[in-house]
């Protein structure tokens, strides 16, 4: 379906057009009328399915239509990050283009006159603010931030800020909106907790399912079954028949990425290293290397599986298998977007031969294995539980079925993935006017 279907207001469809993006992908094929028709909705579909523009989209086509007031803060967006933070406002600036929206994105770790301009925009009144829970109730503890005639409540990455302890942060910001608030959640996963916070927050809701915790179909998968002293040999024997251009590496711990990225650098790749231990405005500068090419590999914890506007990653390496089997969904997801292709590796040592099954009993099918190159010695054997019901014998076997894909599962991202090259390195233009929008919203 096209946006000239959904949408109506002619400024929202001269951004997109601008934009080149004419076709919806599903997640906003099915979203955008719910909202556009005022109810409470609850979205869960896999990461990079264009889920940002499923609620910007109808938001600002109704901000724009009109009858809001000018004065209040009219929409707030939740992120569990700054980085998705700003990754939304980008998307926003380059939506509503060719509209007088005001928006502020608020967050962490910046300095005093940047709260400064926080608190300026919050008093005056911003159409839209894209905030980070624990920002945002500061600035709501301050007594300056009114919230009482906003329309629009969005919960964007849902799951994420609940696992990361912003449960009554998000209540409490909830207790200041009125109770007519349009409440909008997007969730990639529905755990029992994100089911019980939609139970309290929304009315009514419309719940639209599609793809859940299912990677893109363009993702090459595979997996090494190792031991724990092979992976730094296995992962530069890649490099070798493969030089790294855009690669994300995903470790377990802090120390075992500050390990990596120095053994790495050693061996003169372009690397930088992201943690939490990292200061905000060192996280900016390492992440702009690498969207400029200055760095080719990112040795990363699990804060950069979610939230990163960056289309073109050629390969994910999972150094250790993630704890959870959802993760790894996340991770993997952060390559083949925008329609490209991509690699996902997945080093399994002894350690994590039950994750590795939960993985695949979450996809539904089971991931490829390779050889370990014999320069590196013997690999281990890979079994799981009888229970299972499944053992696999040698970890170099060639005959591993390959999973189908499930139906439903592919996901186009082209429409998403805005980023701020979108809309600053070219004039925009209005699109043609031979034919007008349709004048009524689908119901």
């Amino acid at each position: 379906m096209r946006f000239d279907e959904l949408l109506t207001n002619d400024d929202v469809l001269d951004g997109l057009w601008d934009m080149h993006f004419d076709e919806c992908t599903p997640i906003q094929e099915k979203t955008i009328p719910v909202v556009l028709d005022g109810h409470d909705l609850m979205a869960c579909a896999q990461t990079g399915t264009g889920k940002t523009a499923a609620y910007l989209l109808p938001v600002i086509n109704e901000l724009a239509e009109g009858g809001f007031p000018e004065d209040s803060i009219n929409c707030v967006v939740m992120a569990p990050t700054r980085e998705l933070a700003q990754q939304i406002d980008r998307q926003l600036q380059g939506f509503a283009y060719f509209m007088p929206v005001s928006s502020i994105a608020v967050y962490g770790g910046t300095d005093g006159f940047t709260y400064d301009q926080q608190r300026k925009s919050l008093k005056m009144g911003a159409d839209i603010v894209i905030a980070t829970p624990g920002r945002l109730l500061a600035h709501l503890s301050m007594g300056y931030v009114d919230l009482s005639r906003t329309s629009f409540f969005i919960l964007d990455e849902a799951d994420r800020m609940l696992d990361m302890g912003f449960y009554e942060d998000i209540m409490q910001i909830f207790s200041h909106l009125p109770k007519s608030a349009q409440v909008l959640m997007f969730s990639a996963t529905m755990p029992p907790k994100i089911q019980q916070m939609a139970n309290k927050i929304l009315k009514n809701p419309v719940e639209v399912k599609l793809a859940v915790s299912k990677p893109a179909e363009k993702i090459d998968q595979s997996a090494f079954i190792c031991y724990e002293l092979q992976k730094l040999p296995l992962l530069k024997t890649l490099f070798d028949e493969n030089p790294p251009k855009r690669v994300i590496i995903f470790s377990s711990s802090k120390q075992k990425v500050k390990n990596l990225a120095r053994e790495l650098k050693k061996q003169k790749y372009k690397v930088g290293e992201m943690h939490s231990d990292l200061e905000q405005e060192r996280r900016d500068e390492v992440m702009l290397d690498f969207k400029a090419g200055r760095l080719n590999v990112i040795v990363a914890t699990d804060i950069l599986s979610r939230g990163i506007d960056i289309d073109d990653i050629e390969m994910v390496v999972n150094y250790d298998v993630p704890r959870d089997a959802e993760d790894y969904v996340h991770r993997i997801g952060r390559t083949a977007r925008a329609d490209r292709t991509g690699q996902a590796v997945t080093f399994v040592s002894n350690e994590d031969f039950l994750r590795l099954a939960r993985i695949e009993r979450l996809l539904e099918g089971e991931v490829p294995k390779k050889e370990v190159p014999s320069e590196l010695g013997d690999a281990p054997v890979y079994t799981v539980k009888k229970n299972s019901k499944k053992r696999f014998q040698k970890s170099n076997s060639r005959n591993f079925r390959k999973r189908k894909p499930s139906e439903g599962s592919k996901a186009t991202s082209t429409k998403e993935n805005t980023s701020q090259e979108n809309t600053s390195h070219h004039k925009p233009s209005r699109r043609p006017r031979k034919s007008k929008a349709p004048s009524s919203k689908i119901s």
